[in-house]
């Protein structure tokens, strides 16, 4: 996945502008981002503060840790499941 070229807390500057009242085409133009880019940032970042991003990003990052660790012990699982299942 490609990274942005804005932090996360450069993404809620900008998010805190548009609440201020700044037009949503003046911000876009302005920091050079595509409309659509700004309503996807508003959705996912919409009323958070800066703290709560590194929160997400933080929770972000040990769901996908624990992701894979299921997906890790689903395999062997599995294959125990089917060493098992033989007659010897």
């Amino acid at each position: 996945m490609r990274k942005s070229r804005f932090s996360e807390s450069q993404i809620v500057g900008i998010l805190k502008e548009s609440d201020a009242g700044a037009k949503t085409q003046e911000l876009c133009r302005r920091h050079g981002i595509a409309p659509h880019t700004f309503y996807r940032w508003k959705a996912k970042y919409g009323g958070m503060s800066v703290s709560d991003v590194a929160k997400l990003k933080h929770l972000e990052e040990e769901n996908s840790r624990l992701k894979r660790i299921v997906a890790n012990l689903t395999l062997d699982n599995d294959a125990l499941k089917f060493l098992n299942s033989k007659n010897w």
